[in-house]
């Protein structure tokens, strides 16, 4: 027998799909204020979807940047409560001239969506609310009481969350976190994510002149800013990739044999990965292609510039050179400590005579992994076994969820992922699409685990809860 919420998502697709294109069409990028009406209207789209799903309390949290929007039902006093997560916010749409269709027009096109954040997160929280709203319409009433929370700033690396957090804590008491956002890693293998690397950015900056100097007087006779950039940029890695820079792999746990293990057994075609992005395998001696991407930091050069870049040539020795560098931590790695080992390395090795600064865009987040038997990691494999007729596979993310390690830092929460996007849907790139087919198996699995969540009780995770950092509880 189909179950009876189920079978209204399912006669509701169509109207799910086209709230879905207009959330899609309102163009909320986070990080570029022009888009600051388009942010706008996205939560106007979702407060007054929230409103008439029926959920109480529905308004926004501000804590100094972009409001996050929220909403709650807690009419089960018997059952667990979740803090259900999910962003509204998305990428810039940039190039514009490398997409096929407008970035927020949602356009379909062979059983996918197109459409800027249509990945990442807006269909997958979309997922969520719909499911959640079919219960109170069908029902009356949710398994198990929720708190919703939608991020206005995930894309910009969750800036005020931690205060935000902090400052309405109240408002956020869980047993856990359930995130709609945190993608599937391949269409093709269920699995559910269990983990994410950290990361923090730096921009560093050189100075060799007073000004750009001509190539033919001055060439020769004083340093050239790229140059030495060039030089100090690569000091951070050994010919093999390996990180060079002493004390920044402090604290990080060796891939123990049983992980190596576990990670080997998993399907991977490592020669259909690299084709499918035009490059080979590189990277850290002694690791597999997963191990490095999963359980191992990395230190990134994401920009370098300087000089002339303009059409043509212009014979200058250039006086001033930048670049941007990020990590992606493992568990053991403290951001803090690793940002000091960094700046300690740029300055031994930048020469003499070269004036250096270092800039922190965003202090750091740390690796996060959720206990192994954690009852929503449990309930949330049973959902995607259910939905997909496989036991999904256990797998990390290579990249960031700032939310995991913020939860946790600030109220104390587990955050376990059940996101039906998947990683190949190009978020952060032109063409950003998401499968149509997503939304079926999201939706009936999004069913089966709030049926089982309403049979849980809180005491079973009496014994994951957490103090946050600083209480004395």
């Amino acid at each position: 027998m189909t179950d009876p919420v189920l079978a209204r998502l399912q006669s509701d697709r169509t109207d799910i799909v086209a709230r879905l294109r207009a959330l899609v069409a309102a163009p909320s990028v986070s990080t570029d204020s022009a888009y600051r009406d388009g942010m706008a209207a996205a939560r106007r789209i979702l407060l007054s979807r929230l409103k008439e799903s029926g959920f109480d309390n529905v308004g926004e949290l501000d804590a100094g940047g972009h409001p996050a929007v929220y909403a709650d039902w807690l009419g089960a006093p018997e059952a667990p409560t979740f803090l259900v997560y999910g962003h509204y916010d998305v990428q810039p749409p940039d190039p514009l001239d490398k997409w096929d269709s407008p970035p927020f027009e949602a356009t379909e096109r062979d059983g996918r969506l197109y459409g800027r954040g249509v990945s990442d997160d807006k269909g997958p929280s979309s997922i969520a609310l719909e499911t959640l709203a079919a219960f109170l319409s069908v029902e009356k009433r949710l398994p198990a009481n929720v708190r919703i929370l939608l991020e206005g700033e995930e894309e910009m690396g969750s800036a005020t969350l931690p205060d935000l957090c902090r400052r309405f804590s109240d408002r956020l008491v869980a047993d856990a976190v359930l995130s709609a956002d945190g993608a599937r890693w391949r269409a093709d293998l269920p699995s559910v994510n269990v983990g994410s690397r950290g990361n923090s950015g730096y921009e560093i900056s050189l100075r060799t002149a007073a000004k750009d100097l001509h190539s033919g007087r001055f060439g020769g006779a004083v340093r050239n800013a790229l140059h030495e950039m060039a030089a100090l940029l690569a000091s951070l890695h050994d010919a093999d990739g390996r990180i060079a820079v002493a004390g920044y792999c402090d604290g990080v746990e060796d891939v123990g044999a049983e992980e190596r293990s576990r990670v080997a057994a998993i399907p991977f075609d490592e020669a259909a990965f690299f084709e499918a992005i035009g490059s080979q395998a590189h990277g850290e001696p002694g690791y597999s292609t997963l191990e490095r991407l999963w359980n191992r930091p990395t230190l990134e050069i994401n920009g370098m510039w300087g000089g002339y870049t303009g059409e043509g040539a212009k014979t200058v020795t250039p006086a001033e050179a930048h670049a941007k560098l990020t990590t992606r931590l493992v568990t053991g790695q403290d951001p803090a400590a690793v940002g000091r080992a960094l700046e300690a390395h740029l300055r031994a090795h930048c020469p003499p005579g070269v004036d250096l600064t270092i800039t922190e865009n965003h202090a750091g987040t740390a690796a996060y992994s959720v206990p192994p038997d954690h009852p929503l990691l449990l309930a949330a494999e049973g959902a995607i076994e259910a939905t997909l007729g496989t036991a999904p596979v256990r797998v990390r993310v290579g990249g960031t969820l700032p939310l995991s390690d913020i939860v946790r830092r600030t109220l104390g929460l587990d955050t376990v992922m059940l996101s039906f996007s998947t990683a190949d849907e190009d978020f952060h790139a032109p063409n950003e699409f998401f499968r149509l087919s997503a939304i079926d198996e999201g939706l009936a699995a999004w069913v089966h685990l709030l049926r089982t969540l309403g049979t849980q009780s809180p005491e079973d995770y009496a014994p994951f809860r957490h103090a946050p950092a600083g209480s004395e509880r």
